[in-house]
């Protein structure tokens, strides 16, 4: 048998279902229909609303159907159909699910005061509804609007039934026994529906203080602030408040953002972006935005509580993208807000990102952490944050005036510039690959054109502020020249070795980008010239030039047009044939480039890199990033930023690097170990030897094969090794730091020598060998050739005569298994055959 609970809830649904039909035909369907379609903005925005609020209607008379079904089920079956059955017990949450959507149309409709509105445009054919709305409201004033009276019909009917269902439900809990299959069904939608209830009066009474404060301001203000979302929390004019330094005539908070009124002037801050200081005392607290700073003050302490209180609630509902419920801040979730949290916002001060769109992580009203920042003019920033500056790895895209042409940033940043490792890609088809300092190219860094550019060229060398300083290389592909030296103020200024594609070498003294002084060119013939030179290395001026046979030419040397070259001076025969290393293997660049100095700028980094304990979040910016491929690196900047390969996924941990240093330290293992590092280009001492390896291709490669450079590649490979295992030793000693192990005492020389020479110049050779090789060969050409022809002419010997060349004593000579011949072909003589 049915309770008479359950009764009472039948009539109820009966009711309210009814009550829902009759506002649809006499106040909904009336509002929508027949009416004039806005051409105001606003007026469509209020037209909106209403259509909502009619979807939503209809919606909560539905569910308020089915509820009624399952009632009247279960009283014409109470033996067949369960308690629990019932709509409102089993799909409680999903009951409220729809009064929550009803009453947010509801409210939006009350804050924008869009009854009214709509009243205005058919004023006449609602002057003609008062009776029949009278009938759907108790004590409706004859004398009110109507608009007021619409707000009514809709407002009783909502709040007298979630008020009985609350009645209803508790009641019907008492009658059921604890262990009744449906107490528990009944506990829950009793404390839903008394949450609901207590939520729909804060959201009914904000909706009404919200209509309230639109007849306080301005229509300028009202246009500007008038929302259906906004919802006001608390107003100056309730709880005075004074805000400094702004000096603010009047303080709004809504529920999603702090709105300060000083004359015309409109000051919105979004609450996301709004850090409450906490741990206040006395009648001040603070607020910090992304740009400003402000200072609350109360006239006593409740009121300082209260407005802090309030702002502290409205920012951690705002974050939550929901409202408290049942009321705010009586949420599940901590009603403190988190000190980093994400967001938008455009920045209006001047400075680096004035106008400039930002979205991303924040700290403490700084951009801090990962984000995105947009200018008005087409630059945009991906990547990591700290405290308002870029800082760490980033991508910045930098428009052209030409079309769809952008410079392209893939850098590590430190406080807001460009600084340690970073790739750049520019609109004029240029390639950078290096270090940074303060946005300026500064250390060693590679500078490249692809070969499609009119003047195609090379750059690998050192930087300093941005322009080419100190050692090194330049290839000109237009001349096939390549340049090796030193360099200022981006031009080659000291001395310098030129190589041609023609095979012409010439060392001298570089001053502005011209040769200066005499200098010595050396033929791919042997033939020497000690002078001065055009730029095209021509001789000019006085000079003396050394053929290969000894002669030399000593005297003033020229060009003109059509003339070619030409001199006056001395032609001396009368000298001796020059020794063959003289000239021919006469070695450019020693002692002129300092070894250990030459590539300063590639160690540099590394040493920096030990000596600061090989910190994780530096090893990119003074080793360089990592990616799969150049495929990879031209993917969007938020893949490169975000969802590249991170290196230590790849080479491990920094952690695991140094522990396994120190479990090879053994002379057996530690050859197998550093093996293994160095063909790992994710580990720093690979990292290093690749980058070695790129500075020798770049100089003793291509145009730089010239046999007068052997000298100088030999030392740099001596001096790479070296630098090497003093990287080891100092991985080793970091390692051993980490552990609180003693260091190791430092080496001497010859234990140094010893070490790299047995351990590390057999493991790197292979990586240099191919432009060694060629050198050497270039060097040795003369005598291979020679060596090569010997050969030749030894098969042309009759074989006694290639025995007795040989002596090979005759009773070794095999008589009996070889016919000897002795015809000795013409043209060959013994006596004159030699072998260089």
């Amino acid at each position: 048998m049915c309770s008479p609970e359950e009764a009472a809830l039948l009539r109820l649904e009966e009711v309210f279902s009814a009550t829902l039909a009759r506002i649809n035909s006499f106040v909904l369907q009336p509002l929508l229909e027949a009416a004039p379609e806005p051409s105001d903005p606003w007026g469509r925005e209020c037209l909106q609303l209403l259509q909502q609020l009619h979807r939503s209607s209809q919606q909560l008379w539905e569910v308020t159907e089915e509820s009624l079904h399952s009632l009247q089920k279960r009283l014409h079956h109470p033996d067949s159909i369960s308690l629990e059955s019932l709509l409102l017990l089993h799909s409680a949450d999903r009951v409220l699910q729809v009064h929550l959507e009803y009453l947010e149309s509801y409210t939006s409709c009350v804050a924008v005061q869009a009854f009214q509105k709509a009243v205005n445009r058919r004023r006449e054919y609602w002057q003609g509804q008062r009776k029949a709305l009278q009938q759907l409201l108790s004590g409706m004033n004859s004398e009110g609007s109507v608009g007021t009276a619409l707000v009514q019909a809709l407002r009783q009917p909502l709040t007298h039934h979630v008020r009985q269902y609350v009645l209803l439900l508790l009641s019907l809990g008492d009658t059921v026994g604890e262990r009744h299959p449906a107490r528990e069904l009944l506990v829950h939608a009793a404390t839903v529906f008394g949450n609901l209830q207590s939520f729909m009066r804060q959201e009914l009474d904000q909706a009404m203080a919200t209509q309230a404060l639109w007849h306080t301001l301005s229509s300028r203000l009202r246009d500007v602030l008038c929302t259906p979302a906004h919802r006001l929390l608390q107003d100056s004019q309730d709880i005075p408040v004074t805000v400094t330094p702004l000096r603010a005539e009047r303080v709004l908070l809504f529920d999603d953002a702090l709105v300060l009124l000083q004359g015309h002037s409109v000051y919105t801050f979004d609450l996301k972006l709004v850090w409450v200081e906490p741990g206040q005392d006395g009648c001040m607290f603070h607020l910090l935005t992304p740009e400003e700073e402000f200072s609350f003050c109360s006239k006593d302490p409740q009121g300082r509580v209260a407005w802090q209180w309030k702002v502290t609630q409205a920012v951690c509902q705002t974050l939550r993208g929901k409202k408290d419920f049942p009321v705010l801040g009586a949420g599940l979730e901590p009603s403190e807000p988190p000190t980093c949290r994400c967001g938008a916002y455009t920045f209006r001060a001047e400075g680096r990102f004035s106008q400039a769109t930002y979205e991303g992580e924040w700290y403490w009203g700084r951009p801090h952490g990962k984000g995105t920042v947009k200018w008005p003019d087409g630059r945009n920033h991906v990547g990591d944050f700290c405290q308002g500056l870029e800082h760490g790895f980033g991508i910045r895209l930098v428009p052209q005036a030409s079309e769809d042409k952008f410079d392209c940033y893939k850098c590590h940043w430190r406080e807001g510039s460009m600084c340690g490792y970073g790739i750049c890609e520019y609109s004029t088809s240029e390639v950078y690959k290096g270090y940074f300092q303060e946005g300026l190219r500064h250390g060693f860094g590679v500078l490249e054109s692809t070969p499609q550019t009119p003047q195609p060229c090379r750059y690998t060398g050192h930087w300093e502020r941005g322009q080419r300083s100190g050692y090194g290389i330049e290839e000109d592909g237009d001349r096939g020249e390549r340049y090796i030296g030193m360099w200022q103020a981006d031009q080659r200024h000291g001395p310098g070795v030129m190589v041609t594609q023609a095979g012409f070498c010439y060392q001298g003294t570089f001053q502005a980008d011209k040769m200066v002084g005499p200098g010595i060119l050396l033929s791919e013939d042997d033939s020497l010239y000690e002078g001065t030179f055009t730029r095209d290395l021509t001789p000019v001026g006085k000079g003396k030039v050394t053929f290969p046979n000894g002669f030399t030419l000593e005297g003033s040397f020229g060009s003109g047009a059509g003339r070619g070259l030409h001199t006056q001076g001395v032609l001396d025969t009368a000298a001796l044939p020059p020794d063959p290393g003289s000239t021919r293997k006469r070695q450019l660049g020693l002692g002129v480039f300092p070894v250990e100095n030459r590539w300063q700028g590639v160690y540099g980094p590394f040493q920096d890199f030990v000596q600061a304990g090989c910190p994780g979040d530096l090893r990119e910016a003074l080793l360089g990033f990592h990616v799969q491929s150049s495929r990879e690196l031209r993917k969007s900047q938020e893949y490169l930023c975000f969802e590249r390969t991170h290196p230590e996924d790849h080479a491990g941990r920094m952690e695991d690097i140094l522990e396994e240093l120190l479990q090879h330290r053994a002379p057996e293992a530690l050859q197998q170990c550093l093996r293994k590092a160095l063909n790992n280009s994710l580990h720093p001492l690979g990292k290093l030897l690749r980058t070695l390896m790129l500075t020798f291709q770049a100089t003793y490669s291509g145009i730089g094969a010239n046999k007068h450079l052997q000298g100088l590649a030999q030392e740099e490979v001596k001096q790479h090794a070296q630098e090497l295992w003093a990287a080891y030793r100092g991985l080793l000693q970091v390692a051993l730091q980490c552990k609180g192990q003693a260091p190791e005492e430092d080496e001497d020389a010859e234990t140094r020598d010893l070490h790299v020479h047995r351990l590390v110049l057999p493991l790197v050779l292979p990586s240099f060998y191919s432009e060694l090789f060629t050198l050497y060969l270039l060097l040795h050409e003369r005598e291979d050739s020679l060596y090569s022809q010997g050969i030749a002419n030894l098969s042309l010997f009759p074989d006694t005569k290639l025995l007795e060349f040989l002596d090979v004593q005759k009773h070794l000579w095999p008589l009996k298994d070889l016919t000897l011949t002795t015809n000795q072909p013409p043209g060959v003589h013994l006596p004159h055959f030699t072998v260089e």
